[in-house]
Formats: structure tokens, sequence, C-alpha cells
């Protein structure tokens, strides 16, 4: 009898013997979801500020959730992100004609996927990111390629923009902001919510069948909901291949379920591309108006670069009532360890369990050291909840804009400078902008005297007149640095 009592016990105790503790990870090396600064502020006085007032003018950073972390460890990813995306791919792919035809199209050009990849490659990760917080088919990463080849500034004949070709109403029913300053739907991560928000309402609204969403997505919900009841009227099956759809439709699936067959099997003929499964860039709100020269001016990022990434704003400055979030060509750990951002901005971060002050200052760039004494604190204990600072933040000016309708040959007293009238011939290629800066006048300026708007196209053998600041004895104080504020100046820096 003990006999038998005691041999499921010894079972029972060689099992737990053959479990393994797992070890935690740092954050730091655990694969890191886009984490977005949503309430960046900088800092607008060198005066001391209440505790209230404080929190208002710092940051949170949204780490991720412990149980995010531990089930992104699990997932073991892969070192790169295509082979990533290929390896979450999950929707059956059966053969037929339709994609035969589609899968001719795409091999006959090996390299497509590694043109369009260079467009895409600052945005795949968030993107694929945000597919998976959603727990969404990874097939939809794809959808930007078949919709546009990723080019988030393109415009369709039926006025559908950006990668994930949007029209207006759909954008704006999720949420997307357009005005004269800004387009959402050029806007690549601000379009790929609003479209994964969409396509998952259509997934409700088909009963669960992806390809009747995605058929809806591209000619929308009534025509697809019109042939399935057009099918089941005449007993047909209401199976997608089986609908009565528009050609553009009837080959749009099969162009995306064509794609994601060869992501899946490289040895098909299309070449997959390589890339970091990491962020390569990371979200910053500023968190007032800016200008793109203000921000390229402190941060180091070349002006173009910065339009070339954020192709959603459609000025040189951010609306007045925002967004005024960019996309910075650097990785997390990079942009915080960036003098950039320990010069002009201030965060604060709430430990979590397993944190340490050494894992905390790793992920920020910091040494245990500066953390503590930023923070004053003499010894390394921390506890669960506990709000450390992660940064010292500087004053910044007091606003991020130039005020492009201000002329720089004002007096600060606001007295006019005596100025003579000159003529210039426009030459082949002139722009009002380009003869502003070779004449160094305001733009805006120039377009006035010549009534003319900003924007206007220039006629070659045109006379243009310009009102020059004219030499007097007070000349050397007129051309003085000092009448340009450092904002003005900026304008004038190279990008």
């Amino acid at each position: 009898m003990r006999s038998y009592l005691l041999a499921p016990l010894m079972l029972l105790l060689l099992l737990t013997g053959c479990q393994t503790t797992e070890q935690p990870v740092e954050p730091s090396d655990a694969p890191q979801a886009p984490i977005i600064f949503n309430h960046f502020k900088p800092t607008h006085t060198p005066q001391p500020l209440a505790d209230s007032e404080q929190k208002k003018q710092t940051i949170k950073l949204k780490a991720p959730s412990q149980q995010a972390t531990k089930e992104s460890q699990a997932s073991n990813r892969s070192q790169d992100l295509w082979q990533h995306i290929a390896d979450k791919l999950t929707i059956k792919v059966y053969l037929n004609k339709a994609l035969n035809k589609r899968i001719s199209w795409y091999t006959k050009q090996p390299n497509y996927l590694q043109i369009v990849n260079e467009r895409a490659a600052p945005y795949l990760y968030h993107i694929v990111s945000k597919i998976e917080q959603r727990k969404l088919p990874m097939e939809l990463a794809l959808l930007p390629f078949v919709e546009s080849d990723f080019r988030p500034t393109i415009s369709s004949s039926e006025q559908a923009v950006g990668v994930w070709q949007l029209v207006g109403a759909t954008a704006h029913h999720f949420g997307i902001k357009s005005d004269q300053w800004y387009d959402g739907r050029k806007d690549v991560l601000a379009s790929t919510d609003a479209a994964l928000a969409y396509l998952e309402y259509l997934y409700k609204q088909f009963d669960g069948n992806w390809l009747h969403a995605l058929a809806a997505y591209n000619s929308g919900e009534g025509r697809v909901k019109r042939a399935i009841a057009e099918n089941k009227k005449r007993g047909k099956s209401t199976d997608y291949w089986t609908l009565k759809l528009p050609k553009e439709t009837s080959e749009y699936v099969p162009k995306l379920l064509a794609l994601s067959y060869l992501v899946k099997h490289p040895n098909r003929g299309l070449t997959r591309p390589k890339l970091a499964n990491k962020a390569l860039t990371t979200e910053l709100n500023i968190g007032q108006q800016f200008d793109f020269s203000v921000i390229a001016n402190l941060s180091g990022i070349g002006r173009n670069q910065l339009h070339k990434l954020n192709p959603g704003y459609l000025k040189n400055q951010s609306s007045p009532n925002g967004p005024h979030t960019l996309l910075l060509p650097l990785q997390q750990q990079s942009l915080l360890s960036s003098q950039f951002f320990k010069s002009n901005f201030a965060g604060e971060y709430t430990v979590k369990k397993d944190d340490t002050l050494y894992s905390i200052a790793r992920r920020f760039g910091l040494s245990v050291e500066k953390l503590k004494a930023i923070n004053n604190k003499h010894s390394n204990l921390i506890g669960i909840g506990e709000t450390l600072m992660i940064g010292q933040p500087r004053t910044m000016p007091d606003s991020l804009t130039i005020d492009y309708r201000i002329s720089p040959y004002l007096e600060q007293n606001e007295m006019a400078i005596p100025t003579i009238a000159i003529h210039y011939q426009v030459k082949p290629g002139d722009t009002i902008w380009g003869i502003s800066q070779l004449y160094d006048v305001p733009h805006s300026d120039l377009a006035q005297w010549n009534q003319l708007n900003a924007s206007s196209i220039l006629t070659p053998g045109t006379q243009l007149v310009l009102h020059l600041p004219q030499a007097t004895k007070t000349a050397p104080q007129i051309h003085n640095e000092g009448l340009l504020s450092e904002l003005e100046k900026t304008l004038k820096q190279p990008h």
C-alpha cells in the first residue's frame, strides 16, 4: 500500500525537478514595442514650478505592460522583421487561376519588395506592432504595399490618399484630422490607426470573414453586401471567389494573398528584403506648435529629412491646434540619450515590478549615479509605483515658431528702416521663395510688394520690385545680427 502511494509522489517530485525558472530579461534587451511620447512638454521658463505645475511640464513614458513584455519574450521573435512577418502570416492561401496570375506578375519584377521596402523601413516595425497589439492578421501589414506601393503622398482618381488610400469621409469617421496645415491620411502612423480600426469594423460587419472585409475595404461595404445578397437570392455560395465584384476588387484580394504567399515562400521568385526587427524611428510629441526649421536646428536633424519622415505636415509649421507629433530618425534609446532630449525635455518614469536602478538607467541612457543625483537618492532602493525623474530640463525658447510675416528690417522700436527699390528680372526656375532667400527678405513681403501669392508661379522675364535697406551711416547697426532673433536666424542656416 505504501509503495502504491509513494509512486505518484516520486513522479510529482521528478516532474517538479525538471522545471526551470525563467530568468528575468532586462527591458532593454527584450524586443521593444514603439514607445510613443504622448505627453512631451518642453519647458518655457527657468522659474521654479509648483508641484502641480511641474507634473504638467513632464512627459509620461508608455512602457510596455508586464504582460506584453512576457508575451513578447515568449514569442521568440526573429531578428529580421520580414522573417517575423512571414512567420506570423495565418490566412490560408489556396492557389487558383487568379492567384497564379498575380504571383506571375510579382515574380516578373523580383526586386519589387526590396525597392518598396526602402520607403517602408522607417514605419514598418511600428505598423507590425500595432497589428500585433490589436491581434489582427499579419497579412494587413502588406496592405500598404498593395494599396500604394508605400507612397505616403499618393492620391488616387477617387481622392483616396496615403499609404492606406483612405478617402476623406472614412478617415474623418475614424479620427483622422485634416486641415490646411495637416493631412493625417499622409501621416503613415496616424493613418495606420484609422485603417486598422476600419478593417476591424469591416471584419465584424462581415461576420469574421477577412476576404469579404478586404473586398469591402477596396470597393465599399455596401457593394460587397449587395453582392452577397444577390448570391443568396440565387442560391449560390457567398464565398468571396463567387461574388460578382468590380474588376479592381476582384484582383485586389488576390494581389494581397499572392504577395503574402511569396513573402512566406521566398524561393518562389520574389526577393525578400532584410530589415532589423526593431524600431528605427521614435514618435515625439513636441507639446506645442513648432516650426520644422527650429526643431531641425535644435536637434541637428536635417529639415528635409524631418519633412520626408512626416509627410502629413503640409507646411513648415504644425497647426496651432495640433497635432504636434514628429517621427524622428532615432531609436528610442538614442533619442533619450541625445543632447537634444536631455537639454530640452523633462520626463518621469513609474517604477514597475522587477525594475532596478541599473535597468532603468540603462533603458534611458543614464548612469546609475546620474539617475540617483536627479532624484536626490542616496541608496539603490526603489519601490513599485515610485516616480523617478529621468531628465533635467533647461529653458527652451518661449516659442518654437517663426513669424514669417515680420520683416527682419524693422527696428526693435518698430521704426522702419529707410529702403531703396531695386528691380529683378525673373529667370527660368525662379520661385518667390528662392528670390527672397537670395536677397534675404521675407517671401511674404516679396509677394506683397508685387501683388502675388506666396505660391505664385513666376514667368521668366517678369520684373519684380524689392525694397532693400538703404545704405546709411547706420548701416552697420542695420545689419547687426542682434536685430534678428535666434529663431529667425535658423531660417538662414542650411539643412
